[in-house]
């Protein structure tokens, strides 16, 4: 993992249309500011930071603890760049629930729009890769409901995802950025924000490269991992396996029809096998049970997750935001941005000088 934070929990929530609006033009400013600033990668690199993204939503409006800040947050960058995607070289895709099942045609969309020369089915593989991985590899009682993909021109790109745990309500946000993945399949994101949970089977754990071998080795002969499972079914080997209290062992009759499907790819690593259509969280759960057994390679349950107030927050801590200053910090910053358009810098850089002497004398918002 390659940073994590502990977070309280988060709900989808409701966001007047007035708050909406200062949103979608203030984020679509601070995200122009730093591209003019830095480039386009160096906003992907901060989306792809959860402590960032956080403070980021924290200063658009939300508390700390604000229900819907992940989805209206992504709401107000994808409407706020609408037009500015072709001039900022930034392209926005998804969203929440049926919103991101329309990434992949939302990717081809921009493609084709603005000219781009990128890999459409490399990007629309890595949107369905990172889903497959935060459903199904990453077994942690979360289930996604909001999916952004951000790629720019060159083709890097990030991911937002969040899923909810439907019992206790909590909300757990995923973030992956291309740059540095080492594979889809290990220590893949670039953090992760949520409550620790205490049952969790992470496949994707550099811990569990054993178990994905094994399970990758274990398809190539159905009868063997079903006759295995049935008897791990039955209670044989659950002393041997490791488990958490409450477990649930998956029935091998309803493995069938997928592990012999599964047979007949004969994937060839263990992303492959994460990537078939019909392999899910019971199939790859099963075979690291098997794999337990039969190689007596044991998989990671390691959880993998490991603040700034500017206008208010919209359910008024620390205060209700001021629409007035609100007003007035999108006004300075795009008047900011249109002096850089036109090849005068001097706003832009007096604010970065400002932001240098607070770091420096110790400020915080």
């Amino acid at each position: 993992m390659r940073t994590g934070v502990v977070q309280s929990p988060l709900h989808t929530g409701h966001c007047p249309p007035w708050l909406f609006e200062r949103m979608r033009r203030l984020s679509a400013a601070i995200i122009e500011a730093i591209v003019l600033n830095f480039g386009p990668q160096e906003v992907l690199a901060r989306l792809a930071d959860p402590i960032w993204f956080q403070a980021f939503g924290n200063v658009l409006g939300f508390d700390w603890h604000s229900s819907g800040l992940t989805t209206v947050v992504c709401g107000a960058i994808k409407e706020g760049l609408t037009e500015r995607q072709g001039e900022l070289g930034i392209f926005v895709a998804g969203g929440k629930g049926r919103a991101s099942r329309k990434t992949p045609q939302e990717i081809e969309a921009a493609a084709e729009r603005y000219g781009l020369g990128v890999d459409v089915a490399g990007l629309q593989y890595a949107s369905r890769m990172a889903a497959k991985v935060d459903n199904h590899a990453l077994q942690d009682g979360f289930q996604l409901y909001h999916h952004m993909f951000v790629f720019t021109a060159d083709g890097t790109w990030c991911v937002i995802q969040q899923g909810m745990d439907e019992t206790s309500r909590y909300a757990r946000r995923y973030h992956w950025l291309s740059k540095g993945l080492e594979d889809f399949v290990l220590e893949p994101h670039s953090g992760i924000l949520g409550d620790t949970s205490r049952d969790v089977l992470n496949l994707v754990a550099r811990e569990s490269e054993a178990v994905r071998q094994a399970s990758t080795e274990l398809v190539t002969d159905p009868k063997e991992v079903l006759r295995v499972l049935r008897e791990i079914h039955a209670g044989r080997y659950t002393k041997q396996l490791t488990l958490p209290p409450g477990h649930a062992v998956p029935d091998a009759d309803r493995l069938d029809k997928i592990l012999y499907k599964i047979y007949d790819v004969r994937p060839e690593t263990y992303r492959d096998l994460v990537g078939m259509a019909g392999v899910g969280a019971s199939t790859l759960r099963a075979l690291a049970m098997v794999a337990e057994v039969v190689y007596g390679a044991k998989p990671s349950r390691e959880d993998p997750v490991r603040y700034s107030f500017a206008h208010g927050g919209k359910d008024g801590h620390p205060r209700p935001v001021n629409r007035r200053d609100y007003d007035t910090s999108i006004r300075v910053l795009q008047q900011a941005i249109e002096q850089a358009r036109l090849g005068n810098r001097e706003k832009l850089e007096t604010l970065q000088r400002l932001a240098q002497w607070e770091k420096r004398v110790g400020i915080t918002p």
